[in-house]
């Protein structure tokens, strides 16, 4: 979810070369695809927005942007050593980030 432009780069790098098809499924990788249509589907727009709650409510809880983002990607004991951000996929994982954060916030850990 968050790749820095290098990261994307070569991505595109490795979609061109494969004839802009995901090599593994054949299917148009979801950038060209936003890049020709110019909007996000529904799961994708789903995601981002979950993405963005999360990001909101971790910007209050922690005190710096760097902060928000360790804590993003590190195991969380409270999410079965699962990172934050690797449960946003869904809104059954996004609440248990949310819950999370506000257990920090209020200091009851377990």
């Amino acid at each position: 979810m968050l790749q820095d432009a290098e990261h994307a780069d070569h991505g595109q790098a490795f979609y061109a070369s494969e004839g802009g098809k995901d090599s593994r499924t054949r299917r148009e990788p979801a950038l060209a695809r936003r890049k020709r249509e110019g909007a996000l589907n529904s799961e994708e727009s789903s995601k981002l927005l979950r993405l963005a709650r999360v990001v909101s409510r971790a910007s209050e809880v922690f005190d710096d942007p760097a902060s928000v983002v360790n804590w993003l990607k590190s195991p969380n004991a409270a999410l079965r050593a699962n990172a934050p951000l690797s449960l946003l996929d869904t809104d059954i994982g996004a609440e248990s980030v949310l819950d999370t954060l506000g257990r920090i916030e209020h200091g009851v850990f377990a």
